[in-house]
């Protein structure tokens, strides 16, 4: 390989992905991994925080009913943080009742899609997302 092989367009983008449910996890990291993504995963809020503390991702996707602590206080703690209050944070529920989306999005989130997933949807967000970080 050479150096120009190996281009930032060519890289895996690092997410993170807090989510507690087993079957969700292997779903999305498989479809996400096909299309370019490297995914992280916590199983609760606290090891949410931490890793995305640990690792910089571009990006987090945040399952709002975890155990520990569940995604709004781990959104709200990574948005008042300095070092991670610029990662964009999509939150994710299978709520989809009047006002969730407007709890996630008062606690920090950039963004907020319900489950099941519908990738294409999650992908769109996604990518506007990192757009909008990466500026002009």
């Amino acid at each position: 390989m050479t150096p120009a092989d190996d281009s930032p367009a060519d890289r895996p983008i690092p997410v993170v992905y807090v989510e507690d449910d087993e079957d969700n996890v292997f779903m999305l990291k498989r479809r996400l991994a096909r299309r370019g993504f490297e995914v992280l995963t916590a199983a609760d809020g606290v090891a949410g925080v931490e890793s995305v503390r640990a690792n910089q991702p571009a990006l987090v996707l945040m399952d709002m009913n975890l155990p520990a602590m569940d995604g709004w206080e781990a959104t709200r703690r990574l948005k008042a943080d300095p070092a991670t209050r610029d990662i964009p944070v999509i939150g994710l529920s299978s709520h989809a009742m009047v006002g969730d989306r407007e709890s996630a999005l008062a606690a920090g989130c950039d963004d907020y899609d319900t489950k099941p997933i519908n990738i294409d949807r999650l992908l769109d967000k996604m990518h506007g997302l990192l757009a909008r970080k990466a500026g002009p």
